[in-house]
């Protein structure tokens, strides 16, 4: 039998994700923001001028736009694809009564761990791109649970079959106060609420029957091109050898080390559940490394669809708006837009969580595919 299940995991990592792991997952539920957002923001009807509603998004497999944040698929769809489930079904789809046997995505773009109220009172409420934090996104869960299951065993017996991702969130919440100009000093004071919000969603989680769950940490935001623009610096010491801003990726680090630590907590107050760690940080590091080895010979710090500057980002041409250019293969760039990576960087990041390679536990390892 675990002949066969390794034989299973070559063909995974030679050919693809999609029907190349045992079955494992019945349904999957998502929560986070713009990195795994199948059509929230879109929904709700938020932006006036959705450029995600348009292409050249979704450009590369779905041929029209669908209100992800790239040009095709994102890492919980090539999960999905994984376990041989339907892509979820963005929350704000899903009709009151409707059954959803195969789980939700309540991931909205723009979202934060921490509630709306946190940066109102600290000034920084007017640049929030929607106050549908993480709580508010598990209030949607809460709501819609009594019409996955009418009880405890059934509850229990549904859940155990589900895999439930927590994130990756957090993200903005460090986006937003530093664009508006916070030093990674003053930042880093925010970790600790930040992690501990990932942290009590989490356990609230647990509380409500999921057994499974996966918290991924933060990107090398050193390495995004929107970071590189706003922050460029004549000092050659501030960038690492592969040109990435060696004091943000270290504040990225600095979270992912406190979200391990509160993964740790949470796994010895709950013996029974089993907790993954996402390695978003080291999956995406692997690519910056060895560019070409991934094949992304159109780089991996400049975007993909821009409106020109060293890493094509530019604040006033945005991908999608006047002014931007979206390259011709976006299979050779791993960032899309200077803030959400392509569908390629997506599709490398989820083999490494399935196969193991960023995820502690590995995913595969889960006592379900035995």
């Amino acid at each position: 039998m675990k002949n066969n299940f390794f034989i299973l995991v070559i063909l995974f990592q030679t050919v693809g994700l999609a029907l190349s792991t045992p079955q494992k997952y019945e349904s999957i539920f998502n929560f986070g923001d713009s990195l795994s957002d199948t059509g929230n923001l879109l929904l709700s009807g938020a932006l006036v001028f959705p450029v995600i509603g348009q292409l050249p998004y979704g450009e590369t497999f779905f041929q029209h736009a669908t209100g992800r944040c790239s040009d095709g698929r994102l890492i919980i769809d090539f999960i999905a694809e994984a376990f041989s489930l339907p892509y979820l079904e963005p929350y704000l789809a899903v009709k009151q009564g409707q059954s959803s046997p195969h789980g939700v995505n309540f991931a909205f773009s723009g979202a934060t761990a921490l509630d709306a109220e946190f940066f109102f009172q600290r000034n920084m409420g007017s640049i929030l791109w929607t106050n549908n934090s993480l709580n508010v996104q598990l209030g949607w869960f809460r709501k819609l649970k009594s019409d996955l299951c009418s009880d405890n065993e059934s509850c229990d017996d549904f859940f155990k079959k589900s895999l439930f991702l927590v994130g990756e969130i957090g993200g903005n919440d460090y986006n937003y106060a530093f664009f508006l100009g916070g030093s990674i000093k003053q930042l880093q004071s925010m970790v600790p609420s930040v992690v501990g919000a990932i942290a009590n969603a989490t356990s609230a989680l647990i509380e409500e029957g999921a057994v499974e769950l996966m918290v991924p940490g933060n990107f090398p935001i050193g390495c995004s091109a929107v970071y590189l623009t706003l922050f460029e610096s004549p000092k050659k010491d501030d960038y690492d050898r592969h040109g990435c801003l060696k004091a943000f990726n270290g504040f990225a680090k600095y979270h992912n080390n406190q979200l391990k630590q509160a993964l740790d907590t949470l796994r010895q107050k709950y013996p029974h559940v089993r907790i993954f760690y996402a390695d978003y940080y080291g999956a995406a590091m692997r690519y910056v490394h060895a560019p070409l080895h991934h094949g992304f010979y159109g780089g991996t710090l400049k975007a993909c669809c821009g409106g020109g500057g060293p890493y094509n980002f530019n604040i006033s041409a945005r991908c999608g708006h006047p002014g931007s250019e979206a390259c011709k293969d976006p299979s050779v760039y791993s960032n899309w837009d200077g803030i959400h990576l392509t569908e390629a960087a997506y599709r490398h990041i989820a083999l490494a969580l399935i196969n193991g390679s960023s995820s502690h536990p590995p995913l595969i390892s889960s006592p379900l595919s035995d």
